[in-house]
């Protein structure tokens, strides 16, 4: 018996690339053969589509991927996909390739563009959250995450290492633009003196006595880990634990590291479930839903439901660092 085609679908990658991208770009196409679908991939985000950098994909395309950083099929901020006139010139692309359905990995802004899209010219869509930054309403985990986190997790370890050795102070700056997640994870997993987010206002003349009386004490270092979206450069940061706590201080700036690096077993599981997941809901009729992760179980969530709308950290993560401390 021969199995009826269920049509076409194109993956893409929009915005900042994470380690996990890939092992879901695998499952794609292995789960869009398993359900009769024909794989596409688009090339460097929305700038392909636009572009028409879209081919079919095969099985030799994934072939040893999935341990790679990054994504295979490039990503791209795109800012012609704002403009109508090449929205249009995307869905004839789309239109010449039969390709009436997508796998978008990606953040929020990707997700409202593919809302945009989906509005005008009625392509169906599937988001699947994509960023080690963790802020995309609607779900506890994305993709990237926790790959990023265990980067971290080896330089915070590396450089306790050498703090300790020179008796000194480093500051560590993570990403996460406006979020404190990363931050506040790894300075809990890192067993970290001092944290400072966005989310939790802080007044650094609250911890100069204690710091100084664990110096008087024994203390030989301090790690502080800072998000990028605090109000003050990590210099100055270092500057305030030379001048008032009484340390010899440094900075290090982990910036793009984070990013990369070969995914973890959880990063490639969550994938594989991710892609899985938002296949499935193309299949069922759904048309314009980013797939969310919530208390061990996977489920789909409206664009208005996810978009323009502000990730609030767990208080209870919160509360774990911080309660007794600010």
């Amino acid at each position: 018996m021969i199995n009826k085609s269920q049509g076409n679908i194109a993956i893409l990658c929009s915005g900042g690339d994470v380690s996990g991208m890939n092992p879901a770009i695998k499952h794609f196409v292995e789960y869009a053969k398993e359900k009769n679908l024909t794989p596409f991939f688009i090339y460097d985000g929305f700038e392909g589509l636009i572009d028409d950098n879209i081919h079919e994909a095969s099985y030799c395309n994934v072939q040893g991927i999935i341990f790679r950083g990054g994504t295979k099929i490039g990503s791209a901020r795109s800012k012609r996909f704002l403009e109508v006139s090449y929205r249009r010139k995307a869905k004839e692309n789309l239109d010449k390739h039969g390709i009436d359905k997508l796998l978008v990995l990606g953040g929020d802004g990707s997700f409202r563009g593919m809302d945009i899209f989906y509005k005008e010219h009625g392509i169906a869509f599937a988001g699947v959250p994509s960023t080690i930054d963790n802020d995309i309403v609607g779900t506890e985990y994305c993709l990237g995450v926790d790959t990023a986190l265990n980067s971290i997790r080896t330089s915070l370890d590396h450089i306790r290492d050498t703090a300790s050795s020179f008796k000194r102070a480093f500051v560590v700056e993570t990403m996460g633009r406006d979020c404190g997640y990363l931050a506040l994870v790894s300075a809990l997993t890192s067993g970290a003196e001092l944290c400072l987010i966005p989310e939790v206002t802080y007044d650094l003349t609250f911890y100069e006595e204690r710091f100084k009386d664990a110096l008087k004490k024994g203390r030989g270092y301090f790690l502080a880990v800072v998000s990028e979206g605090i109000k003050e450069e990590p210099i100055m940061i270092a500057k305030w634990f030379e001048e008032k706590i009484g340390i010899e201080a440094r900075v290090t700036v982990l910036g793009h590291t984070q990013r990369g690096g070969n995914p973890t077993s959880r990063d490639r599981l969550m994938a594989y479930r991710f892609v899985h997941f938002g296949i499935d809901g193309l299949l069922e009729g759904k048309k314009d839903a980013i797939v969310c992760y919530n208390n061990g179980f996977f489920n789909h969530k409206s664009i208005k439901e996810v978009a323009n709308k502000r990730y609030q950290l767990d208080s209870t993560l919160v509360d774990l660092f911080f309660k007794n401390r600010s």
